[in-house]
């Protein structure tokens, strides 16, 4: 008998600027995967703009999915990302335990700076309790700058090579998470996705490196990865994926001359996500 898979996102939701939710919902949607948005705020844009409207969402995201849980629903995947404060990190820890099953893949992207910089909102509680979401979890996805935060130790862009990577890794693995991605590595003309697994088994997988930074570039990865993962391909094959949809979507993007704060274009790739979601399921 089918049965459509489902991936709950918890995230903050914003109008324009392409990130969070409203990055993941088309893309995990392409993939043929019923995505079901659990909002932590609600922006008009994001944050990288000089003006925006905020609502945050803590105080009313248990009475949210109390409703969920009401209608008994499970979910074949559990995606977390942007978190603004201890209280909302513990209400997510409070989500996995009530709705996770131990099919249940839990993808967790501690969304917490970039560059060697934190984001304003984060303190040293709100990093401490975030690296607490790595415990069960089947891959975590920082960047480097946050991997640096979640192992307690400094910043330091030179941190490319294989040992040093897989040193920085182990400490993260100690944290929980059954798989690690560090994302953003500097591979000269490349950018590099380190992939270590609990099992000590790792490897490199490097895309071009194009254009300029752009708003929600994480987002899209990570939801790709989610989308990929959750329909039953290997992670290396989720981020290999993941790497073909990001570069794509820059590509267009710099040839459309869109500005760095409205994101990725990658809408008109979306068709290419459900080929590969078929072609998963046929396999």
């Amino acid at each position: 008998m089918l049965k459509q898979k489902k991936i709950a996102v918890i995230n903050d939701f914003s109008g324009f600027g392409r990130c969070s939710l409203t990055v993941s919902l088309p893309i995990i949607s392409a993939a043929g995967i019923q995505c079901c948005p659990l909002p932590t705020a609600v922006f008009s844009n994001h944050t990288g703009y000089k003006d925006y409207f905020f609502d945050d969402y803590t105080y009313k995201m248990e009475i949210y999915y109390s409703k969920w849980e009401k209608l008994g629903l499970s979910f074949d995947g559990i995606y977390t990302g942007f978190l603004g404060s201890d209280k909302q990190v513990d209400i997510v820890t409070d989500f996995i335990r009530k709705f996770a099953s131990p099919e249940t893949y839990i993808i967790v992207d501690p969304v917490m700076g970039d560059n060697g910089k934190t984001y304003s909102t984060l303190t040293d509680s709100l990093c401490r309790h975030i690296g607490t979401l790595a415990k069960g979890a089947d891959v975590m996805t920082p960047n480097l700058t946050e991997a640096c935060i979640l192992a307690d130790i400094p910043y330091n862009e030179n941190i490319t090579e294989i040992n040093e990577l897989s040193e920085l890794a182990r400490k993260l693995i100690s944290l929980g998470s059954k798989n690690i991605v560090i994302t953003g590595i500097d591979q000269g003309n490349n950018i590099g996705n380190f992939i270590y697994r609990q099992n000590g088994t790792y490897q490199m997988i490097t895309s071009p490196r194009l254009g300029k930074p752009r708003a929600g570039t994480g987002d899209v990865f990570t939801s790709v990865i989610a989308a990929c993962t959750v329909n039953g391909m290997s992670l290396e094959d989720s981020v290999k994926e993941a790497c073909r949809f990001t570069e794509k979507s820059i590509r267009l993007s710099d040839e459309m001359n869109i500005p760095s704060q409205d994101g990725l274009c990658f809408e008109p790739f979306l068709k290419e996500l459900s080929v590969s979601s078929e072609k998963e399921c046929e396999n």
